[in-house]
C-alpha cells in the first residue's frame, strides 16, 4: 500500500535526522569539553558557551525530530477515512498529500508527495473536507479525488 512506502520513506528520514542531531550534540561536547583556557581572558569561557549553546540546539532538534517519529506511529493504516484527517493521503487535482508531519517534498514510486500537518495553511484547508470537496488555495481551485 502506497500510504506504507510513504511512511517508510518519512520514517527513514527522520532517523536520518535523529541520527545527525546526536552526531552534531557529540561533535559540540567534545569541541566544548576539549577548549583550553587562554591566556586571553575570556576567550576560553566564550568558546565553551557557544559550544554549549550548539549543543542545545541540536538537543531542541533532536526533540522534534523524535517527536514527529513518535507522532508517526499513531497512524491506523487499516482505517479508511471518509474525510481529511491525520493519516489522510489526498490526492487532489493539483497534488497529493500525506496529513502527518511536515517533512515536505518526497518521491515515492515516481510520484511526488507533500508531506504536511494539519496546522499548515494546506493542511488547514484540507481538514475535514471529503472527496468531490473543491476549495481555492492561493488563488487555484482544488479538487478532491481521493482519499486513501
Amino acid at each position: 500500500m502506497i500510504k506504507e512506502r510513504i511512511f517508510k520513506q518519512l520514517i527513514s528520514i527522520l532517523n536520518e535526522r535523529i541520527e545527525l542531531a546526536r552526531l552534531a550534540i557529540d561533535s559540540a561536547k567534545e569541541s566544548r569539553d576539549n577548549e583550553t583556557k587562554s591566556s586571553v581572558g575570556d576567550k576560553y569561557e566564550t568558546g565553551r558557551t557557544l559550544m554549549q549553546m550548539e549543543v542545545e540546539k541540536n538537543r531542541v532538534h533532536l526533540h522534534k525530530n523524535e517527536y514527529l517519529k513518535a507522532e508517526l506511529q499513531n497512524i491506523d493504516f487499516q482505517k479508511k477515512n471518509e474525510k481529511v484527517e491525520f493519516g489522510s493521503l489526498v490526492i487532489t487535482s493539483q497534488n497529493n498529500y500525506f496529513i502527518s508531519t511536515a517533512i515536505g517534498k518526497i518521491v515515492v514510486d515516481d510520484t511526488v508527495y507533500f508531506c504536511i500537518s494539519l496546522a499548515s495553511p494546506i493542511g488547514k484547508q484540507l481538514h475535514n473536507k471529503t472527496i468531490g470537496d473543491n476549495f481555492v488555495f492561493q488563488g487555484s481551485k482544488i479538487t478532491i479525488t481521493d482519499i486513501l
